[in-house]
């Protein structure tokens, strides 16, 4: 959508309640209203400026927003040249499973955020890479790696819980050890597949935040970019022997060309084409 200098794009996941927005506007306003999710936001440039639980408030440039569910606002420009913004709405049932899987079902309790507007840069920073990963049709496990940090990470800077989250109980080095190797068996098999979080953490028998945790340990990297190695790995063998760039990209399970291309050139410093020619 796109009327007198404003200009919108949203996304919805397909599977849970979990959606994006990044807009930008300039005369918009929006009528007081609330959200059935918690709504976490960024502002990118300018300001806005909102009422929200009988106070008004402005978001800046770098600052986070945090509405809870049924949260009433309103919201306009507060610069005359408007404000660029994006958003993530996550649905309560997700926020829960989140912090359950976190602390090894110790915490069912959801979170309050009393503050709309915080200046965390660690939390804009998170919130950025969830926003990318949802709009840029990133895999599963980037998108839960990445819905999992930012939710937890929300809730431990900036919310108030009855029953506050802190990490489940960390497992021995060897039982560590095995649920690593376990998932990374999985992935090598079927790295070209979608992988979801729950599918590597029932293969692993383990939580899907202790896996994240355990394999980091273990590895130095998280699963989807050891699963993307994997990919680029196999991609490179097929351009070795000739294939073109496109069904290099396609027979090791990318996305698409472009996806592939700029994962190449960032880890090998060459294009897949300048590779294949050498």
């Amino acid at each position: 959508m796109a009327t007198a200098g404003n200009r919108v794009r949203y996304w919805r996941d397909g599977d849970r309640p979990v959606e994006a927005m990044r807009a930008r506007f300039v005369d918009h306003v929006y009528s007081p209203h609330s959200h059935d999710t918690y709504s976490f936001g960024i502002t990118d440039a300018g300001a806005q400026r909102f009422h929200c639980r009988g106070a008004a408030h402005t978001s800046g440039a770098g600052m986070v927003m945090a509405f809870n569910p049924e949260d009433v606002h309103d919201g306009r420009a507060a610069a005359e040249l408007g404000y660029h913004y994006r958003i993530v709405h996550i649905g309560p049932t997700v926020v829960r499973d989140v912090t359950a899987d976190a602390t090894d079902g110790r915490s069912g309790a959801l979170p309050l955020f009393p503050e709309p507007v915080l200046a965390d840069p660690l939390l804009s920073g998170l919130l950025a890479r969830l926003h990318r990963a949802l709009t840029g049709g990133a895999d599963p496990l980037v998108r839960d790696e990445r819905l999992t940090a930012a939710v937890l990470a929300m809730t431990r800077r900036g919310a108030r819980s009855p029953s506050p989250v802190t990490s489940a109980r960390e497992p021995g080095d060897g039982a560590r050890r095995l649920a690593a190797r376990r998932a990374r068996a999985l992935l090598e098999d079927t790295f070209r597949e979608t992988v979801t979080a729950e599918r590597l953490a029932e293969a692993a028998g383990c939580s899907r935040f202790a896996l994240y945790r355990a394999f980091r340990a273990e590895y130095g990297l998280a699963p989807s970019d050891y699963q993307r190695q994997l990919r680029l790995r196999h991609a490179r063998e097929l351009l070795r022997t000739g294939v073109r760039a496109a069904d290099a990209a396609a027979a090791a399970g990318f996305a698409d060309q472009a996806h592939f291309s700029r994962w190449f050139q960032r880890v090998y410093g060459v294009t897949p084409g300048v590779f294949r020619r050498a």
